[in-house]
């Protein structure tokens, strides 16, 4: 029927026009104005439904479920897997819950940094329950036209419950990454378009009813949770929050077993002693290491990844690529002294922690130290930290002691120290004892911080002083080789140490 009316319309509005013509009346105006407002229209509607729910075949193709990704193949998140199966499983079991009363779950947040995989556990969470999986991002909710957000929304709800049905699926999952785009706290103020799409979406939720089919479950994930409006996170909304974190060396080594599957390994190879050495490496950069350490077997034309390959692709990833900066002969003495200041003082404190001293420039840094990793742990003593700010200050403390000042290349090793002293004050380890920031003056902060890094130095530049033999011998061998490994220095320190006994 609408084909008809658009073939009459197309009909009649030239004929209007001749007739209008004819009478003398100028088109022009009404012609400009006609092709402005159809136009706009079309504009709108295009932004309005592109995004969502009139994508066209692309975008729902996107949407649909990968068949070969399951929770088996994502690796370092047991707890947070079984912790998110156990919801789902009351979505899959609807009618034994129902038994005891339980009400489904309507929404599950997952929180945690970037990288960790809380987008391929909400693709493997559409597979385990057999569902139809839409996915959008917070991003695509925002435009400059007021009320396209919410409309999106309501879109996605609807081509989720349609899609469904059309499938023959009882289960529907929409997963919104970034929700913290749309989610933020409110101001109070009811005309920003970002109220206007949470408020749609608090709407929408409510309007879920856990007994009808298809069922609805909401899974968004955010790295910000501490913005996230008050009123999503209530239960009946999103019920279930599932911390989706850093893996441990487990999980690590677990994340390397899953991506190395298509790369070929030589022997000897020790995907354990990478698992240690990645300690803080996220899912995303754990699969980068392997795939930088396969692109450096291809350049060296090897047929299978060695374990040079993966040390290669650790300082890759954490510092960025070799770069071919031509340093100046003092220049590049000053950072040999720096960097075997923070070697000296991390083989003193925590003997065996030095892995490699470089005088390489990579991405930024113009050397730098690699330190093997401590055992995995999450609590740490006021002696702990302290010899943390010692090792950064090791660097600034040996250029005082062989230059009689500092560089700017102290800037980052500051920056950490500082970091560190806010949190032995947030945790109440400092002579200030347990504080609320906000009641305690900026000059107290400044005055402890000044006391606390001052004693430290102190203590780092005696410590350095007693160790000159050692930085004379190796010194002489980081010049000439650019690179010291873990071993050979430890050789030269205990070396030195003996002589001085």
């Amino acid at each position: 029927m609408s084909k008809i009316y658009k073939e009459i319309g197309i009909g009649f509005i030239p004929v209007l026009l001749i007739f209008l013509v004819f009478l003398g009346v100028n088109v022009i105006p009404i012609l400009f104005v006609s092709v402005l407002g159809v136009s706009l229209f079309y504009m709108i509607k295009g932004r309005g439904g592109a995004g969502i729910s009139a994508g066209g075949g692309d975008r729902k193709s996107k949407n649909r479920t990968p068949s070969y990704l399951t929770f088996d193949e994502i690796g370092g998140q047991d707890r947070a897997k079984k912790e998110l199966m156990e919801a789902l499983d009351f979505l899959i079991k609807h009618e034994e819950i129902k038994k005891l009363g339980i009400r489904p779950l309507k929404g599950i947040l997952l929180t945690g940094p970037p990288g960790t995989g809380k987008t391929l556990m909400a693709k493997a969470a559409a597979h385990y329950t057999n569902s139809v999986y839409m996915a959008a991002s917070g991003s695509e909710f925002v435009e400059m036209y007021v009320g396209v957000g919410a409309s999106r929304v309501r879109d996605l709800f609807k081509e989720a419950r349609t899609r469904a049905v059309k499938e023959g699926k009882d289960n529907a999952i929409i997963f919104i990454d970034e929700i913290d785009v749309i989610g933020g706290k409110r101001d109070g103020g009811q005309h920003r378009e970002y109220d206007q799409t949470l408020n749609q979406l608090l709407t929408e939720m409510d309007g879920i009813h856990t007994n009808d089919a298809p069922r609805i479950l909401i899974i968004a994930a955010t790295n910000r949770k501490e913005i996230l409006d008050s009123a999503l996170l209530r239960p009946g909304r999103f019920d279930r929050h599932i911390e989706v974190d850093l893996p441990d060396k487990k999980g690590r080594l677990s994340i390397l077993d899953i991506h190395v599957k298509n790369k070929p390994l030589a022997q000897g190879v020790s995907l354990d002693m990478i698992a240690d050495q990645t300690f803080g490496f996220s899912g995303a950069q754990l699969e980068g290491v392997l795939n930088e350490a396969a692109i450096y077997a291809m350049r060296e034309d090897k047929l299978a990844i060695e374990q040079h390959h993966l040390a290669s692709a650790i300082d890759k990833v954490m510092m960025g690529e070799r770069t071919d900066k031509e340093t100046a002969q003092e220049e590049k003495e000053r950072v040999a002294y720096h960097e075997l200041g923070h070697a000296i003082i991390a083989e003193i404190v925590r003997p065996g922690s030095v892995s490699q001293v470089t005088v390489s420039p990579r991405g930024k840094a113009l050397g730098y130290v690699r330190h093997n990793p401590p055992k995995d742990h999450y609590l740490y003593t006021k002696d702990y930290i302290e010899q943390q700010i010692m090792i950064a200050l090791g660097g600034a403390a040996a250029e005082e002691i062989f230059y009689g000042g500092r560089s700017t290349g102290s800037r980052n090793d500051f920056e950490q120290s500082l970091s560190m002293v806010r949190n032995m004050m947030d945790s109440g380890l400092t002579s200030l004892g347990i504080i609320d920031r906000d009641m305690v003056t900026k000059d107290q902060l400044m005055k402890e911080n000044t006391i606390i890094l001052d004693a430290l130095m102190i203590r780092t530049k005696e410590l350095l002083e007693q160790q000159r033999s050692v930085f004379e011998h190796s010194f002489a061998i980081l010049m000439k080789e650019e690179v010291l490994s873990g071993d050979t220095f430890r050789n030269l320190f205990d070396a030195s140490v003996s002589k001085s006994a």
